[in-house]
């Protein structure tokens, strides 16, 4: 297995291994849990260089954290960790809460979650309408300023948004999705990113498992996973979604891939500055991610996968109308 190497988020100091490890399907909306494989994948993940573990104070309501902090306390000075506040859950879905008297108190909570007394990337999970991108971001800089934070990020805003908040205090990283599937930051996102100084983080790289041909048939609504309820892998356009997938798998499996490692490799080679964070429960699956760090694609095949799937041929909007109304690209 290939060591991973290092890549900077943002100017101000961050570097995490180039691949990170997105930690939400841990604790839910892909499937059941399966907490003893997920504590195993995570110290493999120790094992094989990864050192940037993403999560939030929404994910399993507050479970992702504490299992995070269970697991991965003792090594707490090896990793980078990354969470994200905002997001607070209501029912079944959630609002967007930007405060700054809000910023402060879902902070303090996390550290205790976390097991830690400093996170070292904190993202604005979703950019609140209701309050000036301005004061939620001021707040998070204190954070900074008392030592409870030391890197802050940004997660789904516009080039706007950025660039309104790196004139309040700089942003280190912007998370927000990125796949062969899904290339929209590529039109002023990431330009703008590269502009201001400001690291990629990429979630969902492998598109909730469909580039990883994880799925064969749309997911029942009962099935606890969240898919059921993405456009891309409903009925009518999963087809046509699987369809691209095999094209990608068949020119993986020409140089002894999987697809999954081929996506990761296409967006690897984005730039130095772009980190993907595959997530997954189960250890095989990482190794497999892992793995896709040591291939190197030149330009000719870059382009020759671009081609291979145009972004206007993916079928569905990557979110249901209610989701895609709370991201601002």
């Amino acid at each position: 297995m290939a060591t991973l190497g290092m890549r900077a988020l943002g100017t101000q100091g961050l570097r995490v291994s180039e691949l990170g490890l997105g930690c939400v399907g841990i604790s839910e909306l892909y499937g059941p849990r399966e907490l003893d494989e997920s504590r195993a994948m995570l110290r493999r993940a120790l094992e094989l260089g990864v050192d940037f573990f993403d999560t939030s104070d929404v994910y399993g309501s507050g479970h992702n954290e504490q299992f995070l902090g269970e697991v991965l306390g003792g090594e707490r000075q090896r990793i980078v960790l990354a969470s994200k506040f905002g997001a607070v859950r209501e029912g079944f879905g959630y609002r967007v809460d930007g405060r700054p008297e809000y910023v402060r108190e879902a902070c303090d909570a996390s550290l205790t979650r976390l097991r830690t007394d400093v996170i070292d990337l904190y993202y604005q999970h979703r950019v609140d309408p209701a309050t000036p991108i301005e004061e939620t971001v001021g707040a998070m800089s204190r954070l900074v300023e008392a030592g409870k934070v030391r890197f802050l990020g940004l997660s789904e805003c516009s080039a706007d948004t950025l660039r309104r908040a790196c004139a309040v205090h700089p942003i280190s990283a912007l998370q927000s999705e990125y796949s062969i599937f899904t290339r929209g930051v590529e039109d002023a996102i990431l330009p703008t990113c590269r502009e201001l100084g400001v690291g990629f983080v990429a979630y969902s790289p492998l598109g909730r498992g469909l580039l990883a041909r994880r799925i064969d048939a749309p997911v029942a609504p009962a099935a606890r996973d969240v898919r059921a309820f993405h456009p891309r892998f409903s009925a009518e356009n999963l087809e046509r979604n699987l369809a691209l997938v095999d094209e990608l798998a068949r020119r993986a499996a020409a140089r002894g891939l999987s697809a999954a490692q081929l996506a990761l490799a296409w967006l690897l080679g984005a730039g130095p500055d772009v980190v993907p964070i595959p997530g997954t429960k189960r250890r095989s699956y990482l190794e497999e991610n892992v793995a896709a760090a040591a291939l190197r694609l030149d330009a000719d095949e870059v382009a020759a996968i671009r081609a291979a799937v145009p972004r206007e041929a993916v079928a569905g909007p990557r979110y249901a109308r209610e989701e895609l109304a709370r991201v601002e690209l």
